[in-house]
C-alpha cells in the first residue's frame, strides 16, 4: 500500500489518529524491539480501538514500515539544521558534538533507532530492508552534499571522494552508536567520529 496516498485521503482527525498510532508503535518498538511489540500493545499505548488501528494498518508489516519512516524523520530532524549544512570542518565538528551530547542526554540508551530496526529486520523483511535502506540513504546524502560543497569550493583536494567519505562517516557513526549503547559510555562514538574527521582533514587543501 502507498502510505503517502493513504495519508492524503485522510481527514485532519484521521491523520492525527494515524500519527498517534505510529508514534506509539515507534516508542514501543524502540524500547522492546519489533518482535517484542504486539499490535495489542500498540493499541493500548495509542489508546485507540482495534477497529481504528486496523482501519489504518491492515497488518503489522504495514505498521512497521510506517515506523521506519517515522523514526527516519525523527532522527534526521533531530540533527537539523546542522545536517543540512555539513559543508565545513567546523560544521562537521559541531554535528559530531551534537550527536555525542544526545547520547549523553539519553544515557547511551537505545543506540540508533534506525540502526536498531535494521539489525532486527534487514535479513527477514525485504520491504522493511528497502525502507531502511532509503532512510540511511537520506542520511548519507545529507553528509555527502556537505562534502561535495567543500570540494566544489576547492577546500578538498582533487583526490577526495565525497561519496566514499560520506558512506564511511555514516558507517563509522553507526558502529560508534552501537558500541556506545553496549558500553554505556560515549568514548566509542567520540573515538570513531574523531578518527573520521581527522581522516577528512587530510584532504583539506
Amino acid at each position: 500500500m502507498d502510505t503517502n496516498k493513504q495519508e492524503q485521503r485522510l481527514t485532519k482527525k484521521g491523520k492525527e489518529t494515524r500519527a498517534r498510532i505510529v508514534a506509539a508503535a515507534a516508542k514501543l518498538m524502540f524500547e522492546r524491539g519489533v518482535a517484542g511489540t504486539s499490535v495489542d500493545d500498540v493499541q493500548r499505548e495509542a489508546k485507540v480501538s482495534a477497529s481504528q488501528l486496523y482501519h489504518y494498518f491492515k497488518e503489522k508489516r504495514e505498521l512497521v514500515l510506517a515506523v521506519i519512516v517515522y523514526q527516519t524523520d525523527q532522527v534526521l530532524s533531530a540533527q537539523e539544521p546542522l545536517l543540512s549544512h555539513l559543508d565545513s570542518m567546523e560544521a562537521l565538528q559541531t554535528w559530531r558534538d551534537a550527536i555525542v551530547q544526545l547520547q549523553i542526554e539519553r544515557q547511551c540508551h537505545g543506540g540508533c533507532p534506525i540502526g536498531s530496526l535494521g539489525s532486527e529486520l534487514a535479513d527477514t523483511e525485504p520491504a522493511a530492508r528497502l525502507e531502511l535502506e532509503n532512510g540511511f540513504l537520506r542520511w548519507e546524502t545529507a553528509i555527502r552534499n556537505g562534502l561535495r560543497a567543500m570540494k566544489e569550493r576547492g577546500e578538498l583536494k582533487a583526490d577526495a571522494d565525497p561519496d566514499r567519505l560520506a558512506l564511511a562517516l555514516l558507517t563509522a557513526l553507526q558502529g560508534g552508536l552501537l558500541l556506545t549503547q553496549v558500553r554505556k559510555e560515549t568514548s566509542p562514538l567520540e573515538s570513531v567520529m574523531d578518527a573520521m574527521l581527522a581522516h577528512i582533514r587530510t584532504f583539506l587543501v
